[in-house]
C-alpha cells in the first residue's frame, strides 16, 4: 500500500503492482485510515465541545436548529460517500483499472464524477428553494418555536452547498482507495473539524455561534474536495472535468448506486427518522447528536475503515472466483471489527453517564442534558456491533454487485425503526428512539448475514466463531471492570480531587484516567481469552508483498 500519493504516473499499471494485484494487507490500510479517522475524531470531540459549550442543548434552541442544519446534507453525504459509491463505483473501477487499464479506467471515473456533481448540484438548489416546506418534512416539531424554526431553515440554507462538496470529495476518495491510497481518503474530514472550531469559538451568544458553525462547514467542504481532487492528480489518475453523459456504463452505475445507497446508508436513515420523531422536544435533537458522536465512532475508526479497505479485496476475490480468499477476508474483517467495536460498546453501555457528564456538562450543556443523553446512550450501546458490521456485511453483497438485496434489507429495518421508535418513544421517552435505530440495526445485519448463509456466498468459519466468543468474553469482562469503577465513581473524584494538579477538574481528570485505564486492561483481556494474538496482530498489519 502506498503511504502517500505517487507523483509518477503511468500510462497502464504494473500486473504486479498494489492496485492490480491487491496484495496490501487490508488490516493495515484500514488501520492507516482509522488512525487518521482517529485523528479526526479526536478533533471532532473538541469540535463538540465548543458547539455545545456554545449552544447548550435543551437551555436554548440554536443547538438544536445547528444540529438540524447539519444533520441534513450529512445524510445524504452519508448516502453518496458511504452507499452509492461503495456499492457501484469502487468495484467498477478496480475492475476497469485490472481490466482495460488506468486511462479507459479514468474516463469511467471523469463521466461518474461529472454525473454526480451534476445530480448533487440539482438536489441542492432545490432543497435551497423549498427549504420553508422541507422544514415540516425535516423537524416538523420545531413548527411551534417559530424562531426556533426560522433559524433551522437558515442554517440548513447555509449549509446546503456542503452537499454536493463531499460528494466530489466521496467520488475521488474511491478513486484514490481503488489504487490502494487512504491517506488523503482518511485526513481530509480533519479539515471540518478545523474550521468549526475557527468560526465557532470566536461567537459569543448561541444563535451566533450556530451561524458561525454553519459558515464553517461550507469552507469545510471546499477545503476537503480540493484536497482530494490535488490527491487523485498527484496519484497519476486523470479525472478531468467535463459534462455529464449518460453513457451505458454510467448508466449500470446508476442502477447499481441507487439500491446500494439506500442499502449501505441505513443507520444514517435511522438516526434521520429519530431526529423527525424527537423534534418536539427542546433539545432532544442535540442529545442525540451527541451521542452520534459516541456511537458513531467505533462505525466510523472500525466499520467504514474496514469496509473501505474490503471492498477492492473482496471484489477482486470474487472477479477471481477466489472463494477461500474471498471467505477469509470477511473472516479477518469481522473478527477485527468486533475486536476493536465490542469493548467500545462495552463502555457505552456501562458508563453512559460517567462519560458525558465528565467530557460535555460545562457552559451551556447542563446536568440534566447529560442525564438525557445516557440514557440514550446505553440504549445505542447494544446497537454498536450492528452498526458496525452492517458496513462489513453490505459489502459482500456489493463485491458481487447485487445491492438490490440489501436495500430491501434496509427498508424493512426502516420500517421496523418507526414502527418501534413510535412505540418505545410513547412509553420511555427518547432512549426509545434510541433503542429503535439499535433494534432495526440489529434486524438488518441478522437478515443480511442470513441470505450470505443460504445462498452459500458467506459463512464465518468455526476458527472465526471461536474467536468471537473470546471477543465477547473479554468485552463483558471490561464492561465489568468499568461498571464497578463507575459505582465508585465518588471516590475516584474525592481521591484525583487532592492532587495537585486536578484543581476544578476532578470529575474531566477522572473519565479520561478510567478510559485510559480501560485501554490499558483490553488488550491484556484480549490476548488472555485467545481472542487475538500478537502473532496475528503482526501478520495482519504489515506490509504484504
Amino acid at each position: 500500500m502506498t503511504a502517500e500519493p505517487d507523483a509518477a504516473p503511468a500510462a497502464k499499471a504494473d500486473p504486479a503492482s498494489p492496485v492490480r494485484s491487491g496484495r496490501s494487507g487490508m488490516i493495515r490500510s484500514s488501520m492507516i485510515y482509522s488512525g487518521l479517522t482517529l485523528v479526526s475524531r479526536v478533533m471532532g470531540f473538541a469540535r463538540d465541545l465548543a458547539i455545545t459549550y456554545r449552544m447548550g442543548a435543551s437551555a436554548t434552541f440554536a443547538a438544536d436548529a445547528f444540529n438540524t442544519a447539519f444533520a441534513f446534507p450529512n445524510l445524504f453525504r452519508r448516502i453518496f460517500a458511504e452507499g452509492a459509491f461503495a456499492a457501484a463505483f469502487v468495484p467498477a473501477y478496480a475492475r476497469s483499472l485490472e481490466r482495460d487499464g488506468e486511462e479507459v479506467a479514468d474516463i469511467l471515473a471523469a463521466d461518474a464524477m461529472a454525473t454526480l456533481a451534476a445530480a448533487t448540484l440539482a438536489l441542492t438548489v432545490f432543497a435551497e428553494l423549498t427549504m420553508p416546506w422541507l422544514m415540516f418534512l425535516i423537524a416538523p416539531g420545531f413548527a411551534a418555536n417559530p424562531a426556533k424554526f426560522k433559524l433551522a431553515i437558515f442554517l440548513t440554507q447555509i449549509t446546503m452547498p456542503y452537499l454536493p462538496c463531499m460528494a466530489i470529495y466521496a467520488h475521488l476518495s474511491g478513486v484514490l482507495n481503488a489504487r490502494n491510497r487512504f491517506v488523503l481518503s482518511g485526513a481530509a474530514p480533519i479539515l471540518l473539524n478545523l474550521w468549526t472550531l475557527v468560526t465557532v469559538l470566536p461567537a459569543t451568544t448561541p444563535v451566533a455561534a450556530a451561524k458561525a458553525a454553519s459558515i464553517g462547514v461550507i469552507l469545510a467542504g471546499v477545503s476537503q474536495a480540493g484536497l482530494l481532487w490535488w490527491g487523485v492528480n498527484r496519484s497519476g489518475a486523470r479525472v478531468d472535468w467535463r459534462w455529464p453523459r449518460l453513457t451505458p456504463e454510467i448508466r449500470k452505475l446508476i442502477a447499481l448506486a441507487v439500491p446500494g445507497a439506500i442499502a449501505a446508508s441505513v443507520s444514517q436513515i435511522n438516526v434521520f427518522v429519530s431526529g423527525v420523531l424527537v423534534s418536539p422536544i427542546n433539545g432532544a435533537r442535540s442529545w442525540l447528536s451527541v451521542c452520534d458522536r459516541l456511537y458513531q465512532l467505533p462505525q466510523g475508526l472500525v466499520g467504514v475503515a474496514i469496509g473501505v479497505a474490503l471492498l477492492p479485496r473482496l471484489s477482486r476475490a470474487v472477479q477471481a472466483e477466489d472463494h477461500p480468499g474471498a471467505r477469509s477476508a470477511m473472516d479477518e474483517a469481522i473478527t477485527f471489527a468486533m475486536a476493536l467495536t465490542l469493548p467500545a460498546a462495552a463502555a457505552l453501555f456501562a458508563i453512559p453517564f460517567f462519560l458525558i457528564d465528565g467530557l460535555f456538562t460545562r457552559g451551556a450543556f447542563h446536568v440534566s442534558d447529560a442525564h438525557q443523553v445516557a440514557l440514550a446512550l446505553r440504549q445505542y450501546g447494544w446497537g454498536v456491533p450492528a452498526f458496525v458490521l452492517s458496513q462489513i456485511v453490505t459489502r459482500a453483497f456489493f463485491a458481487r454487485q447485487d445491492t438490490r438485496t440489501p436495500m430491501r434489507y434496509a427498508i424493512v429495518s426502516v420500517v421496523v425503526n418507526i414502527a418501534a421508535g413510535v412505540t418505545l418513544f410513547h412509553f420511555i421517552g427518547v432512549q426509545g428512539i434510541a433503542a429503535a435505530t439499535s433494534l432495526a440495526s440489529w434486524v438488518n445485519v441478522l437478515m443480511m448475514a442470513w441470505t450470505l448463509h443460504q445462498r452459500g456466498d458467506y459463512s464465518p468459519t468455526g476458527r472465526a466463531w471461536s474467536k468471537l466468543a473470546r471477543i465477547l468474553a473479554a468485552s463483558v469482562a471490561l464492561g465489568l471492570l468499568l461498571g464497578a469503577v463507575s459505582h465508585e465513581r465518588p471516590l475516584v473524584e474525592a481521591v484525583i480531587g487532592h492532587l495537585p494538579i486536578a484543581g476544578r477538574h476532578a470529575k474531566e481528570i477522572a473519565i479520561l484516567a478510567v478510559l485510559v485505564l480501560a485501554g490499558a486492561a483490553y488488550p491484556f483481556l484480549l490476548f488472555a481469552s485467545g481472542g487475538l494474538t500478537l502473532a496475528e496482530m503482526r501478520a495482519a498489519t504489515r506490509r504484504r508483498g
